[in-house]
């Protein structure tokens, strides 16, 4: 039985929204008790104060609860009916994967620009503005990072070799925030840098500004026209660099896209270890007076299936065949 009419039903009026920016956290903590994730409540934390603490007004926080214990379940309950600009609390009983639980907000929003992060990152001040500055200089950016990578200029960069070698200029940078290398080489507990990496690394240029070329999936931003190319099948993995690959790396490549990363270090991977450092970042964060700017992100530009394979075969030749030759050629030789 039904009485009267959906008030909702044939209104001549588009779903819209007032943010254009969302951030997509999806969390797996299943318990405090395991060695692995005994630390983890307290990094989740730091995770979600610093975004809280940063993002502007017309930004909103979406977070999965992807099989979480009950503290963990408590604290975003909380966190959520407190803080108007987190508007989007899903719980799932079960882990559905890092990125099942990601798509499930991805698809269903309408912001320009969609933040994907996992839960272990710290934001600094100003990392919005950062990133979304990148967007408005490089309307050709596709993915953009808070977190710059001395190589991240290796990989799915069709896009950007073809950028450098038509449009724009590729040159090696001095790198602004050489310690915070240091900071995320060391949550990876991997030796991943030479000496060379912590003082420069490959920029893109055009007549607005500047950026480094390529970047990391931990935590970046895309442009919601990015996840048009992505599988319409869910992820069969619950954590893997293939899935990874396949629905936040690929997509951005195919749909012809730039990479990149801000020139500052705006974030923190702060693995699953708690250390005291992190809180002291969170506190200079609580005593800034800073207010978070809004920025008119530009129509993307993106470039054609014959410009990127024309990109795929500069990036073959030269930043993986003749890498050597040519970053001698830009005067980094031991690069």
């Amino acid at each position: 039985m039904r009485v009267g009419q959906n008030p909702n039903k044939n209104i001549d009026k588009e779903i819209s929204s007032s943010s254009y920016h969302r951030i997509v956290v999806p969390v797996f903590i299943p318990n405090l008790v395991d060695e692995y994730f005994k630390n983890s409540f307290n990094v989740l934390k730091v995770c979600i104060e610093s975004l809280l603490l940063t993002i502007h007004d017309k930004s909103r926080l979406s977070v999965i609860n992807n099989g979480c214990c009950n503290e963990v379940e408590e604290y975003l309950n909380m966190k959520y009916v407190s803080n108007s600009k987190f508007d989007q609390l899903l719980h799932t009983k079960i882990n559905l994967g890092k990125i099942n639980a990601a798509y499930s907000v991805i698809k269903s929003n309408q912001e320009d620009l969609i933040t994907v992060t996992d839960a272990d990152v710290l934001f600094k001040e100003g990392w919005q503005q950062g990133i979304e500055s990148v967007f408005k200089n490089f309307p050709e950016a596709g993915m953009v990072s808070p977190v710059p990578h001395s190589r991240g200029f290796a990989n799915f960069g069709y896009s950007n070799a073809f950028f450098a070698f038509f449009k724009g200029k590729i040159f090696f940078d001095e790198v602004r925030d050489p310690d915070d290398q240091l900071k995320f080489e060391e949550s990876l507990q991997r030796n991943i840098l030479k000496p060379i990496h912590f003082k420069k690394y490959l920029v893109l240029q055009n007549t607005k500004g500047k950026a480094v070329m390529g970047c990391g999936h931990f935590v970046a931003t895309y442009r919601k026209e990015v996840f048009l190319k992505s599988p319409n099948i869910p992820s069969k993995d619950f954590l893997s660099t293939k899935s990874d690959f396949d629905y936040l790396d690929h997509p951005n490549e195919k749909a012809g896209f730039l990479r990149l990363a801000t020139l500052n270090n705006f974030a923190y991977h702060l693995g699953n270890v708690y250390e005291d450092w992190m809180d002291v970042e969170l506190e200079k964060i609580r005593n800034s007076n800073s207010i978070s700017k809004f920025t008119d992100i530009p129509k993307f530009k993106s470039f054609n299936q014959t410009q990127i394979s024309i990109g795929k075969f500069i990036n073959r030749l030269f930043f993986h065949k003749f890498r050597k030759w040519y970053f001698k050629y830009l005067g980094e030789e031991t690069y």
